[in-house]
């Protein structure tokens, strides 16, 4: 998302041109934020069609083992050992040199268009296979059938499960104008959702991951629009055209309601609407350009960016009482806030010696913020994962714009996925359920 004083500038644009658990038996005792643990060494040899012999692989079987191995990985505490470091013969002897302390072992058969996979998380010390699941399916779904599983073995050694059951939107020029894409998190199923050729902001996937929220300037206003995924991903349907701007809209968490920024009466206030774009409520009153709602996960707060004070800066609100508290006094702009999903953290952007940076504080406003990213670049728009342990957000440096993630302490980052074009404003979803 773009910063608060940029915002001011299309605002004002836009005013002048427009026509008036199941918990582990054993969980591994580690935190796997502290950017100084030992990761868990884990292999995966490339998967067995039960209809050839054993140690007759296929492509399917390597591609089956890397896409679980990438997403294991992707986690941030295991390290996979390549296939190709241990033999094929006496793999256990093997475990001990390479300091493995779990293996899976992947099996599979395909019967016309369905696939039947097995796989089983086995412990090296003891032989004792702690985890084993059969899947049935399509032959189409065998990626969900893996993410699936990878979420389970996650859960299995850390007692939280996975996150590869969860999406990113984003906005990326890659077609040549800003559109709405989403993927995976591996960047494996990049999909461009919409197609306006016009400028599309601030895409907001709904807690269940079935409908989309967007602003679009393709019809001249910058109009909020909704997407059912469930009916059709290529149908939408604008639920405020309001003169003015109809924008960065923040779900509920029981999705059944939105807060946005609108600019009808003049002044950009927050408003709660519902589903059809019924306004519900106004939240704030002529108090300066108040943008960027986010919830907190129980839904009684809502954090939000008002220059009021003067400069940007976050401010949370009591959706019961309506009164508002400054959160952020640090830094002369301080935008984009993202709610933890267990509601203890807020990451924002801070403008920092001249450049943009993520850091994030206490909700409860009790300590002093802490930088997360201090590398070159302009680094905005942090978003959490579901379990809390990472956060995305984009970094620019020169030309390139990028999406990149890091563990919550800021050690570990690194560039999400790589596509042409320049890509912003992420935002990562809850846990779906995808298979």
């Amino acid at each position: 998302m773009v910063m608060l004083t940029r915002l001011l500038t299309i605002t004002l644009a836009c005013l002048l041109f427009l026509p008036a658990a199941l918990r582990a038996e054993r969980v591994i005792d580690i935190d796997i934020t502290d950017a100084a643990i030992r990761k868990v060494n884990l292999a995966v040899p490339w998967f067995q069609d039960k209809n050839l012999a054993p140690g007759e692989i296929q492509q399917s079987g390597k591609k089956m083992a890397d896409l679980l191995s990438r997403s294991l990985e992707f986690h941030g505490f295991i390290d996979v050992v390549p296939p190709w470091e241990f033999g094929e013969a006496s793999r256990e002897a093997e475990w001990a040199r390479l300091n493995v302390s779990y293996y899976i072992n992947g099996y599979y058969q395909m019967d016309g268009g369905q696939l039947t996979m097995e796989m089983r998380l086995v412990e090296v010390n003891s032989g004792r296979m702690i985890l084993g699941k059969r899947y049935r399916d399509r032959v189409s779904r065998q990626g969900k059938m893996i993410r699936k599983f990878c979420d389970q073995v996650i859960l299995k050694l850390s007692g939280l499960s996975g996150i590869s059951a969860s999406m990113i939107t984003f906005v990326a020029d890659s077609s040549g104008h800003k559109e709405i894409y989403m993927t995976d998190v591996l960047g494996d199923n990049i999909r461009q959702i919409t197609k306006h050729r016009h400028m599309a902001i601030s895409p907001r996937l709904s807690p269940d991951g079935n409908k989309l929220l967007y602003t679009s300037y393709h019809r001249g206003n910058p109009n909020l629009y909704l997407i059912d995924f469930k009916k059709s991903a290529k149908l939408t349907r604008a639920i405020s055209r309001r003169p003015g701007v109809n924008y960065a809209p923040s779900w509920a968490p029981d999705g059944r309601s939105l807060v946005l920024t609108l600019s009808k009466d003049g002044n950009p206030d927050l408003y709660r609407l519902n589903l059809a774009g019924e306004v519900l409520a106004r939240l704030t009153r002529n108090s300066g350009i108040n943008v960027s709602a986010s919830f907190s996960p129980d839904g009684k707060q809502l954090a939000y960016v008002s220059d009021r004070s003067g400069g940007p800066q976050i401010y949370i609100m009591n959706m019961a009482s309506g009164h508002s508290r400054r959160l952020t006094y640090e830094g002369m702009e301080n935008t984009t806030p993202s709610w933890s999903p267990d509601g203890k953290w807020i990451a924002y952007t801070c403008r920092a010696e001249g450049t943009y940076h993520i850091f994030k504080t206490l909700a409860a406003g009790r300590s002093r913020p802490q930088q997360l990213t201090m590398a070159w670049g302009s680094h905005e728009s942090p978003t959490w994962s579901p379990d809390g342990r990472q956060i995305a957000f984009s970094r620019k440096r020169g030309e390139n714009n990028q999406l990149c993630a890091m563990n919550a302490d800021g050690s570990g980052q690194r560039v999400l996925f790589s596509m042409a074009g320049n890509l912003s404003a992420p935002q990562w979803s809850k846990r779906l359920n995808l298979y």
